[in-house]
């Protein structure tokens, strides 16, 4: 049972403020960029807090605090977890580090998908390692500790591990939801916010729905099976639309209520396994 109470998330009714003024920074930055939009990376995050190790809380409260003058978001762990995304719009050479296009028909390998350490599973095994050096300066340090932030949540966005062929979903597109509206947008930011519009509360409710035994479960594994596990997220939910491998212009999809009924359920899935997640990362780094 959790010994925690609803007050916890009371008192970080100010991070919807900080999360406001974030929208505004990011709000230019293309849908595809976005892995979770800020409000799932929000909700990841919070979930996380509640897991971490006193001493890993107290040093990535110490860390953050010690980064305010970057100002690309605030320097809450919330607010910190969207950081890559908003840093990406000038650093293109990122871009790649947000997913590891993993095709489900099986044309390439995990391996064969990150060329150069170019891809999600590498970066956040490399930041996680040097999070957790003692050697690494305090601005390294800093530097992973927002990677790994928000790579953990992109780790469970199933279409940042899976690809038809059709960029990870971007031109798959959708006949609802506006002329932009594709596959990759909707598991963004769309299916989030059918959770609710406050990732306060979002998080609260998704926290207090774990169960021991999901905790103990989601504990276990690595980065690597834990892609695996995103990526047949995307085989088993994400790509039962009937879509065609590759870009088709000019066809759009419907979503069924089932569709969105499923793919409500393993959205909310999978942010509480990145929750967990990011803490076990973050406390095996900061012990």
């Amino acid at each position: 049972m959790h010994h925690r109470t609803h007050a916890v998330w009371r008192e970080r009714s100010a991070l919807c403020v900080a999360l406001a003024v974030l929208a505004l920074i990011i709000a230019a930055a293309p849908t595809c960029a976005l892995a979770w939009g800020k409000e799932g990376h929000a909700v990841v995050a919070q979930i996380a807090r509640q897991y971490l190790t006193p001493k890993a809380l107290q040093t990535v409260d110490a860390l953050l605090a010690a980064d305010a003058a970057d100002t690309l978001t605030d320097p809450d762990m919330a607010s910190r977890a969207a950081w890559a995304d908003v840093w990406r719009n000038s650093h293109r050479e990122t871009a790649p580090w947000h997913f590891t296009d993993i095709e489900i028909d099986g044309a390439n390998t995990p391996d064969a998908a990150c060329a150069n350490d170019d891809c999600l599973t590498r970066r956040l095994a490399l930041f996680a390692a040097q999070l957790a050096s003692k050697d690494a300066s305090a601005a390294d340090r800093i530097l992973a500790l927002k990677f790994v932030l928000h790579f953990a949540g992109d780790l469970h966005q199933p279409l940042h591990l899976a690809d038809n062929h059709d960029k990870g979903g971007n031109c798959v597109y959708l006949s609802r939801g506006g002329a932009r509206a594709n596959l990759h947008h909707y598991w963004d930011t769309v299916v989030v916010e059918k959770m609710g519009k406050d990732p306060d509360s979002v998080a609260s409710d998704l926290y207090f729905a774990i169960t021991p035994a999901q905790l103990k479960a989601w504990r276990k594994g690595d980065i690597e099976s834990w892609a695996m596990e995103s990526h047949q997220v995307a085989k088993a939910v994400v790509y039962t639309l009937g879509s065609q491998p590759g870009c088709s212009s000019g066809l759009r999809y419907d979503l069924s209520d089932a569709y969105d009924a499923a793919a409500l359920k393993a959205a909310k899935i999978q942010l509480q396994r990145a929750g967990v997640r990011l803490a076990v990362l973050l406390s095996a780094a900061l012990k």
